[in-house]
């Protein structure tokens, strides 16, 4: 029998109402367990590990990532697959640091939640939690995993996790993943997408990472923009990535005060990422004047990534290399799927 090691973090999932304020709060995952009486109908050992305290996903941080990351190696041989029940709010970024954490991944490492909790008639809990166990578990004819790699499932889509995006802050849809196909679509079969999934080097070992590094900023520009406070932001002690969401294919005003504090910040050795802020589409910065005159700046593009993953990647190579050269080298190529580039 294939095992799936089960890891509760906390969210929506697994909250129930406080009879005093009657706001929800995470449950001892035992109370969670109790509520999905269908996990002992699955073909598959599932074993639970508990965060110590259960956690609202807000609260998630680079040190709980690495504390999963210590979990999944611990566990590591023993386990066929694993579950990760997160909090939507910041699942998309606990995802995509995953994804460069566990270099070389060779089994599926799964996040789901839900928009309901596991107790509600009308959850979408036990569905999300049921598939996501039947998929950390599914294997070709070779005895190989079907997904090797960090996903989110979520409302009938495997999506690659480091790809993925929020879109939904109420419906069951919460996330997808705009600029690269699902993996798998859960009907009344699973239908995996084989060519699309990570084939990892099963002669190596998966590699584990820890030390992710925080000097990390969003910068949404938006028009009216004022000078003196991205100065400021671009003075702000220990920054060493930022990343830019712009407009369109990646433009951005032509101001020469805006270019001149860009140039200034790459020549000091910070990153800057050219996110667009579209939901779907990719950075161009060749297409239009602005992006070219960002190019010309130091912003390296984006391309198709997201938010989520950009700020997961940078964080990562910050946290691994000192010379903003090599980390650009990188920001421009994929290290696990998560961008497209030409």
């Amino acid at each position: 029998m294939r095992r799936v090691l089960l890891i509760y973090t906390g969210g929506t999932i697994g909250m129930g109402q406080n009879p005093d304020t009657g706001a929800l709060e995470p449950l001892d995952f035992s109370q969670l367990v109790g509520n999905i009486p269908e996990l002992a109908s699955i073909p598959v050992a599932v074993d639970v590990h508990q965060f110590a305290a259960p956690i609202d996903s807000s609260d998630m941080n680079p040190q709980l990532w690495a504390r999963l990351v210590e979990i999944i190696v611990a566990h590591y041989d023993s386990y066929d697959g694993f579950v990760i029940l997160h909090g939507t709010d910041t699942m998309a970024f606990t995802a995509s640091a995953l994804s460069f954490m566990l270099e070389n991944l060779t089994k599926p490492v799964i996040l789901t939640g839900s928009q309901l909790p596991i107790n509600r008639l009308r959850t979408d809990g036990r569905e999300n939690l049921i598939t996501s166990i039947e998929i950390a578990a599914a294997r070709h004819a070779d005895g190989r995993p079907r997904v090797p790699e960090v996903c989110i499932y979520f409302s009938g889509k495997l999506l690659r996790g480091n790809r993925s995006t929020k879109i939904n802050s109420e419906g069951f849809n919460a996330f997808d993943s705009f600029n690269f196909p699902h993996l798998a679509d859960a009907g009344v079969n699973i239908v995996y997408h084989d060519d699309l999934i990570l084939r990892p080097d099963y002669s190596r070992p998966m590699k584990p990472h820890y030390v992710m590094d925080t000097g990390v900023v969003v910068f949404t520009l938006f028009p009216g923009i004022d000078e003196a406070t991205v100065r400021h932001l671009l003075a702000t002690p220990r920054l060493r990535g930022l990343v830019m969401r712009t407009y369109g294919s990646g433009n951005a005003p032509q101001l020469p005060w805006l270019m001149e504090v860009l140039r200034d910040a790459t020549a000091r050795g910070i990153v800057i990422i050219n996110i667009t802020q579209c939901a779907a589409g990719p950075v161009e910065m060749a297409r239009y004047s602005g992006g070219f005159l960002l190019k010309n700046a130091g912003v390296i593009s984006g391309y198709d990534g997201t938010v989520e993953c950009a700020i997961a990647k940078l964080m990562h190579l910050l946290g691994h290399y000192s010379d903003s050269a090599i980390i650009r080298q990188h920001m421009n190529r994929a290290i696990c799927g998560e961008i497209s580039v030409p």
